[in-house]
């Protein structure tokens, strides 16, 4: 079940079940099962106060997942700053609307086994994000 909720902002306009579908599109693409995905929406007070609480970092970001996932079978809370992604997208002169597909899935290649730790993990990160939206 992949589930899209807000906390403290209103909801992105997007096509739920054609997103949900696209989740588990990639999903399957990297030999993954889309278990209980929970998308939570927030501003940036309220992912702010995420960071803060369980990853101790005092600065805001467009997105925190946390993994449940278990074997093929992927779960997590994926919290996803709007008003951060909106910022990132003017300053990086993008349409905010696909950077926030982009990091729609970027908490689902997360939640995949990817990660963005270093420059070259960061680059294969974009590679597979860049991947992935071509799928839309």
């Amino acid at each position: 079940m992949i589930r899209f909720d807000t906390d403290d902002c209103p909801m992105p306009v997007f096509n739920q079940a054609l997103i949900a579908g696209w989740i588990r599109t990639i999903a399957a693409s990297h030999g993954k099962k889309a278990g209980e995905i929970n998308y939570i929406f927030c501003s940036d007070s309220q992912i702010l106060k995420h960071n803060k609480l369980y990853l101790e970092h005092d600065f805001y970001t467009d997105i925190i997942t946390f993994d449940y996932s278990e074997n093929e079978l992927i779960s997590g809370d994926i919290f996803i700053g709007i008003e951060t992604v909106a910022s990132n997208a003017a300053q990086l002169g993008l349409n905010t609307d696909m950077e926030l597909l982009r990091v729609i899935i970027h908490g689902i290649l997360h939640l995949c086994g990817f990660k963005d730790k270093t420059p070259e993990a960061e680059s294969i990160m974009h590679q597979q994000e860049d991947i992935a939206l071509s799928y839309l």
